[in-house]
């Protein structure tokens, strides 16, 4: 039976380091008519990401913040239960920046919802979200477009359990690098070896991250790709080695900070080595990726890499879920089960 009301989490307030419950308003509203070029998709699955903490934050980024009192932003996955468009069917399953929301509508081709269909044959839903999708994006783009790798040489990635780290590392290995990852804990580093075919992982819970980086890159680092920032941005670049490259993807160690953001204090190493520091955001590869999807698809489907998802039900929980990003508590791509995929 479809609903006639759509439930959404909208933005009360800025939030001031870590998001509290209170800057988040779960409103209820009447679903509107369909305008002509309109669908409305029923949202099964919502992506949540570590960039999710920047787009609440004023200020000029790569992308407008969301305003005071607006759904907050997602990607998802959802079903078209209403087509008002030539171009979409009930029943197909799209993809898009649906927002924490129950229903998304809108016109198919606005250029904020970035939509497309998908194939739910190729993978399971979640992992769209996931390999498949902006994470998936991510780092296939980040790794191979910028950072640029090379069969044999070194690939160190930060926050490598998460879900770009995690393919990042995958798909350096498919291109036949040695790839040491640096994760939280001995489950989470035993899970991107055992699991992922890493060759070594870094516990910087342990402590030690310059010695970890001393013991499993002897030969120095030749791609980093940075998903934390700090100190351990810091520790890898002690370690680059010429015409190294260092992709900067994200900062989750910096992004709850009160204080302002501490950049690299070992950046003259840049100089040192002769090397390359460019920060990377997915949405410039947006023309691109049917082939990411091509490529990473085929890697999933023969089974060379895995796409693990940490789902949690319900879109109540929301605010809490968020949260387990920042607190490092998920364990693989974060996404939050909406409604469930049958009727």
């Amino acid at each position: 039976m479809q609903m006639t009301t759509n439930r959404q989490f909208r933005l009360a307030a800025r939030p001031v380091g870590m998001p509290k419950p209170t800057d988040w308003q779960l409103t209820e509203e009447a679903l509107a008519p369909l305008q002509d070029g309109e669908v409305r998709v029923r949202v099964l699955y919502l992506s949540l990401d570590p960039a999710m903490r920047g787009w609440m934050n004023e200020g000029k980024s790569y992308i407008r913040p969301v305003a005071i009192g607006e759904v907050m932003r997602a990607g998802g996955i959802g079903v078209v239960e209403a087509s008002n468009s030539p171009h979409v069917a009930v029943g197909d399953t799209l993809t898009g920046s649906f927002g924490v929301q129950q229903y998304w509508t809108g016109p198919v081709d606005a250029k904020a919802a970035a939509a497309m269909k998908i194939d739910p044959a190729l993978a399971p839903l979640p992992a769209w979200l996931n390999v498949l999708g902006m994470p998936g994006m991510t780092a296939y783009f980040g790794l191979t477009d910028i950072g640029q790798p090379k069969a044999g040489e070194t690939v160190v990635v930060s926050a490598a359990a998460g879900a770009v780290g995690a393919t990042v590392g995958q798909v350096a290995k498919q291109l036949g690098c040695r790839v040491v990852g640096i994760a939280g804990g001995p489950d989470k580093c035993r899970y991107v070896v055992e699991a992922l075919g890493f060759d070594a992982c870094i516990d910087y819970k342990a402590g030690d991250v310059p010695a970890g980086l001393r013991q499993h890159c002897p030969q120095g680092v030749d791609v980093y790709f940075d998903n934390v920032g700090g100190d351990i941005l810091d520790a890898v670049l002690a370690r680059i080695n010429l015409k190294a490259r260092i992709v900067i993807c994200g900062a989750i160690s910096q992004y709850n900070n009160t204080t302002p953001v501490r950049g690299p204090a070992n950046y003259l190493s840049l100089l040192v080595n002769r090397a390359r520091m460019e920060g990377m955001v997915v949405f410039d590869y947006a023309a691109r990726y049917p082939e990411g999807v091509q490529r990473l698809g085929a890697w999933l489907q023969a089974g060379a890499i895995k796409s693990r998802e940490h789902v949690v039900e319900g879109l109540d929980h929301f605010p809490d879920a968020l949260t387990m990003l920042f607190e490092g508590k998920n364990f693989g791509k974060l996404v939050l089960k909406v409604t469930d995929d049958a009727h």
